[in-house]
């Protein structure tokens, strides 16, 4: 945040002594400073892991669904919610080339949260949010998308060639893709188990798939 958006801060709070070259930059930025004692410092954190070092930054903006179709790499979210999960995903798809990344099926999302767990990569990709997945979908494909959908009865991933502009669709961890979901793909694919279990974390599974489809 502070080498590649600085002009994201709006306040600083440090709840310790920071290196001096370090506190020097954060002078220059010309924000307000304030120092909380750590209980206060833990109330602003809401429970994430501070470090005795927090920013407060300008509003998230979500990009529009239009510019995400402008990629040739999509990752459609379908009804996961955590924002936990959803960070790692979004750290994960952006080391991966993934050009972009639509949050499906939800009604309310924390978009501070998801900055969080993401590490800041929230920044460097494209996030749009849309409740209709359908439209979605039927969108995807008629901007020459091939789309898939993670399922435990598709073909494995390894087996697979991936070529021009593709989309990959994952649901939530408990409920995964709905049958209307998955018959709107072009094709299911799966990680292949070496030792039988169910499923996998949807951040691990995203991060295995988005690299085999790379």
């Amino acid at each position: 945040m502070l080498n590649k958006y600085p002009h994201m801060i709006e306040e600083i709070y440090l709840a310790k002594e920071i290196d001096k070259k370090l506190f020097s930059r954060l002078v220059k930025l010309n924000v307000e400073i304030k120092k909380p004692d750590n209980k206060k410092a833990q109330a602003l954190a809401r429970g994430g892991n501070h470090q005795g070092f927090l920013l407060k930054v300008k509003d998230y903006e979500f990009t529009s669904f239009s510019e995400i179709k402008d990629g040739d790499f999509v990752l459609v979210l379908a009804g996961v919610t955590d924002v936990g999960n959803i960070g790692a995903i979004i750290r994960s798809a952006y080391a991966l080339g993934v050009s972009g990344i639509v949050i499906s099926m939800v009604n309310q999302i924390s978009a501070e949260g998801i900055m969080r767990s993401s590490s800041g990569a929230m920044l460097d990709m494209p996030v749009s949010l849309s409740k209709d997945i359908v439209t979605v979908i039927n969108e995807l494909k008629q901007s020459s998308f091939s789309v898939y959908g993670a399922h435990m009865s598709g073909e494995d991933v390894r087996d697979l060639k991936f070529e021009g502009k593709k989309a990959l669709i994952l649901g939530s961890e408990g409920m995964g893709l709905t049958n209307r979901v998955l018959n709107m793909c072009d094709k299911k694919i799966k990680i292949k188990m070496q030792r039988e279990f169910d499923s996998l974390n949807v951040s691990v599974a995203s991060a295995l798939l988005c690299d085999r489809m790379r």
